[in-house]
C-alpha cells in the first residue's frame, strides 16, 4: 500500500514510517504541514493518507481541512483531539474509507495495522471516543431514536470495524443474535437491502451524520 503522512512531530512521523514500511507497505512522502501534504497527494495518488488534525502554522485544524479537500481519497485521521463538526464532515459524503483514531488510545500495534488496511479499503475505523461524541451529538435524529441500547452498543463496535465474530465475543452474544441486531439498524435507519459490506458502512455513516 502507498502511504502519505501528514505528522508534524518528527519522533512519531518518523516512527509511523518506520512501523509501516517494517510491515510491507510503501511511504510514499512524509510531510510536516497541509500544503505538502495536498501536493504530494496530488502528485504521487497514495492508497491512503493518513494526517494529524493540527498542523502549522497555526496548529487549529489545518490538517483535518486539508483532508476534508481530498475526500473521496481514503483518510485515516490521527489526533489527540475529537473534532466533531469536522468529524462529521468527512463522513458526509457516505463513501466510507474514513479513520479517524485517538492517538493516545493506539496502544497494539495489530489493531493500527488493522485500521490502515480497513480504510484503505473503503471501510471505517473510528475511535469509541469519537464515536461516543459524535453519537451525543446525533441523538435526536428519528433513525438513530430508534435504535435499543443494545443496537448502539452493536453499531458502535461496527463502526469500529469489528466483525460479527468479534461483537459477538465483545458483548457475549450468539451469531444469531448478533445477525438479528444488524438486520434491526439496517431496517431501522431505511437501508435496503444490497451488499452487507456496503450497507455496514452505511449504517455507521447514517448513525454518525444523521
Amino acid at each position: 500500500m502507498r502511504i502519505v503522512i501528514a505528522e508534524d512531530l518528527m519522533l512519531l512521523r518518523d516512527g509511523l514510517v518506520r512501523i509501516l514500511t517494517s510491515t510491507g507497505h510503501e511511504v510514499v512522502a512524509a510531510v510536516d504541514n497541509a500544503e505538502d501534504l495536498l501536493r504530494a497527494a496530488a502528485d504521487l495518488s497514495p492508497d491512503l493518507c493518513i494526517v494529524d488534525v493540527r498542523l502549522p502554522p497555526s496548529y487549529r485544524d489545518e490538517g483535518i481541512r486539508a483532508a476534508l479537500k481530498l475526500r473521496p481519497a481514503p483518510i485515516l485521521i490521527l489526533s489527540q483531539y475529537v473534532e466533531r463538526i469536522y468529524a462529521a464532515e468527512l463522513l458526509a459524503d457516505g463513501r466510507g474509507a474514513v479513520g479517524y483514531l485517538l492517538k493516545d488510545r493506539v496502544t497494539a500495534l495489530d489493531d493500527f495495522l488493522d485500521a490502515v488496511e480497513r480504510v484503505a479499503a473503503g471501510g471505517t475505523a473510528m475511535d469509541p471516543e469519537v464515536i461516543q461524541q459524535l453519537f451525543a451529538r446525533n441523538a435526536r435524529n428519528q433513525g438513530v431514536a430508534a435504535l435499543t441500547a443494545r443496537e448502539r452498543e452493536v453499531l458502535g463496535l461496527v463502526a469500529q470495524g469489528r466483525s460479527n465474530s468479534a461483537i459477538c465475543s465483545a458483548l457475549v452474544l450468539a451469531p444469531v443474535s448478533v445477525e438479528k441486531h444488524i438486520g434491526n439498524i439496517f431496517a431501522k435507519l431505511g437501508l435496503p437491502p444490497s451488499d452487507d459490506s456496503h450497507r455496514r458502512v452505511l449504517a455507521v455513516l447514517a448513525y454518525l451524520n444523521a
